[in-house]
């Protein structure tokens, strides 16, 4: 072997150990993954103007013109909170007319951090999501990311948004948006609380236990008086009216299910659940593309799966097999391909390369 060769073979070892390490390091530590910029995104023409004041609110003289949305951050889904992000922002017409509510339990300052210097233009909020507040009330389910207290955040999402917004949409970190976000946003909830794709053909009775069937109070107490038959709908993607939500005290409803799971134990799906037991038939539908959902397979084993048929704008990740999970693991599915353009990770093994060569 030359000199040459043995050098480069050298080189590509260091390279290899050192990225390895690397990797390692940042699976164990509780630092947050790094991002590339993001590129700034400008209004079309005919987009109404709207005037950022500090980081407490959007004014403009039509507030209707602000499209409000809410996700939650951490370090878990972080990777694909950035990419849902940046999706939201590629495909609007109005992308500074849109406000980011983010809602985190812990790192606020690195999370803030974050978003700074991934989007220097957006207009965001970063709220604190306080783990008291459902301390006592989660049960464990059939998967552990489930039971986790931010999980539960979007259940009191309207008690933690300022009074100036009456209404949002809540975003789950495994999804991306490709179409413009402002057709969900301009959709006519009428006199419902919240508006979701339903699925009306799913088998209802599955999401629940026997405990809950067996007892005629329970579905009597949840269904009864309802404007429809209840369907499942994906909480990862929701339009709530947030001055009903507040006036209906549907935080409140909600909670009261939470105790009866930990008591009688009629459900095994997290903090879905109690949103099918409170809304359930009383749901403003809204089209199924906004909401392609289960693209990470059953909570259990994560299989790759198919978009269902029809148009799509919003493609969701929902169960246990995440896009950046499969991609870094290189076992990704076909549909994980269209996750990955909006992957801005920055990964160990490309910066540490550069930094050698």
């Amino acid at each position: 072997m030359s000199t040459q060769t043995h050098t480069v073979f050298s080189l590509l070892f260091l390279v290899i150990t050192i990225t390895t390490a690397a990797a390692a390091a940042i699976r164990t530590s509780h630092e947050l993954p790094t991002f590339r910029e993001a590129p700034a995104f400008r209004n079309g023409v005919g987009c109404p103007k709207t005037t950022w004041i500090s980081s407490s609110m959007s004014k403009s003289l039509n507030p209707d013109s602000i499209i409000h949305i809410s996700m939650t951050l951490d370090s878990t889904y972080l990777r694909g909170s950035i990419a849902g992000v940046l999706s939201v922002l590629q495909h609007a017409s109005c992308p500074e007319n849109i406000v980011f509510h983010f809602l985190a339990s812990h790192k606020r300052i690195d999370l803030h951090r974050t978003i700074l210097t991934t989007f220097p233009y957006l207009k965001f909020n970063l709220y604190h999501f306080d783990t008291n507040l459902v301390r006592g009330k989660i049960s464990s389910s059939v998967r552990r990311a489930l039971d986790q207290p931010l999980n539960y955040a979007r259940i009191y999402l309207a008690d933690l948004l300022p009074n100036s917004v009456s209404r949002i949409i809540y975003f789950d970190s495994d999804l991306i948006v490709v179409d413009d976000v402002e057709k969900l946003w301009r959709i006519d909830l009428g006199n419902h609380v919240l508006g979701a794709p339903e699925y009306c053909h799913a088998n209802f009775t599955h999401y629940f236990t026997e405990n809950f069937w067996l007892d005629p109070n329970f579905s009597k107490k949840a269904f009864n008086g309802r404007r429809g038959a209840p369907c499942y709908f994906n909480t990862g993607v929701m339009v709530i009216d947030v001055l009903r939500w507040k006036q209906g005290k549907y935080t409140e409803k909600l909670e009261v299910w939470m105790k009866m799971q930990k008591r009688y134990r009629i459900y095994e799906l997290g903090s879905l659940p109690p949103f099918l037991l409170v809304f359930g038939g009383d749901v403003k539908g809204v089209e199924h593309r906004w909401n392609q959902h289960g693209l990470g397979g059953d909570n259990l084993q994560g299989l790759c799966r198919d978009l269902h048929p029809g148009p799509v704008s919003l493609l969701h990740w929902s169960g246990k097999g995440k896009p950046w999970l499969r991609l870094d693991s290189n076992k990704p599915c076909p549909l994980d391909s269209l996750w990955a353009p909006y992957d801005l990770y920055r990964h160990p093994s490309s910066s540490l390369f550069a930094e050698i060569i």
